[in-house]
């Protein structure tokens, strides 16, 4: 869950500073705070430059690198606002 929050704060943020910014495939209003962009930006736009200068591992390995247990896997709809899917 602490992952899940953190995750909304770093968007939230890349939002607001204009390092996630609406594009012709997603136009999302950068001011709504209920839908934001979706995952397919989030995961274009910040994970994958992210995760790629960190050596190109995964969002859950860059956050624990000595891994974790899995209980619970979520899904979620690629065109999916991003806080939709986080709240």
């Amino acid at each position: 869950k602490e992952d899940l929050r953190f995750f909304l704060r770093e968007v939230t943020l890349a939002v607001s500073q204009g390092r996630i910014q609406p594009t012709e495939r997603d136009t999302f209003d950068p001011r709504d705070i209920h839908n934001g962009p979706s995952m397919y930006t989030v995961v274009d736009v910040y994970l994958k430059p992210l995760t790629r200068e960190a050596g190109r591992m995964s969002w859950a390995m860059l956050r624990h690198p000595q891994g974790l247990q899995c209980d619970v896997f979520i899904t979620h709809c690629w065109a999916e606002g991003a806080f939709e899917f986080l709240h």
